[in-house]
């Protein structure tokens, strides 16, 4: 099936196909994939190349491809306004802005907030100290779950066969720092850990220098639905430096943020 497409039998008597094939054209785009030629996009949607062209002259007419100088497109404007205003929008980050930027204050370190989407963590909210040295994470940034302090948080109450869907060879394949995990019964072996203390750790996996502690924000059914975390450079702490200061901290903000969604 390709992106876009829905089985004939489910389809509303309302689909506008024009619509659908210019929203398959946008969902071919990630972080991983961030420009695309004319014939790429053909092959991956099965449109055919006038169809495709016409498509794609729409989306940059209205802002939300541009044309590259290699021919090539991307996601323009348009589609980071969208999405900007789609994560604003939120219950989860409009509740915990004021309480994250008042915990980044206090502590003067980076503060994220994400959720689970697939095998990655999504970044929801990101107030950064500017002495953090990291790749370009940015609101709407994903990074693998299992290198992730947010994404062991995210992943440790899963039951086994969602997180046997969810993960594969491919999910570890990210993670440049010395300390990364490369399967999925070395991630086993974490979880017990984060759901009696509470919290989960990512020491050098993601990157080499960086360090991070995430506790987990809870839905009204006590369900883990996102994850913060104090990210800093493992200069300035160890693990064991890290846990015994911000710990408390964050697992406050945290447990606060999740009594406020309680009440939406």
């Amino acid at each position: 099936m390709q992106p876009g497409d829905a089985p004939a039998d489910t389809r509303s008597k309302y689909r506008v196909e024009a619509l659908a094939k210019g929203l398959a054209v946008l969902s071919l785009f990630s972080e991983r994939q961030t420009s695309l030629m004319l014939k790429q996009i053909c092959e991956a949607t099965a449109m055919p190349m006038a169809t495709a062209f016409r498509v794609i002259a729409t989306l940059e007419e209205d802002r939300y491809l541009e044309r590259l100088p290699d021919g090539s497109y991307r996601p323009s404007i348009g589609v980071l306004t969208l999405g900007y205003a789609a994560l604003s929008g939120l219950d989860l980050v409009e509740h915990s802005q004021l309480l994250l930027r008042d915990l980044a204050q206090s502590t003067n370190e980076t503060v994220n907030v994400g959720s689970l989407v697939g095998d990655r963590v999504l970044y929801l909210v990101r107030i950064r100290n500017a002495d953090l040295v990291t790749a370009n994470i940015q609101v709407g940034s994903t990074l693998p779950a299992v290198h992730t302090s947010m994404g062991k948080v995210l992943l440790s109450e899963l039951d086994p066969i969602d997180l046997k869907q969810r993960l594969d060879p491919a999910s570890f394949t990210d993670g440049t720092g010395p300390n990364a995990v490369r399967t999925v019964e070395q991630l086993e072996k974490s979880f017990l850990a984060v759901r009696r203390q509470g919290y989960a750790i990512q020491d050098q996996e993601v990157a080499h220098g960086l360090r991070s502690i995430a506790c987990p924000i809870r839905g009204k059914n006590g369900t883990i639905i996102a994850a913060a975390n104090i990210a800093v450079q493992a200069s300035q702490y160890t693990t064991t430096e890290m846990v015994r200061r911000f710990r408390s901290p964050l697992r406050e903000t945290c447990d606060e943020v999740t009594h406020r969604l309680s009440l939406v």
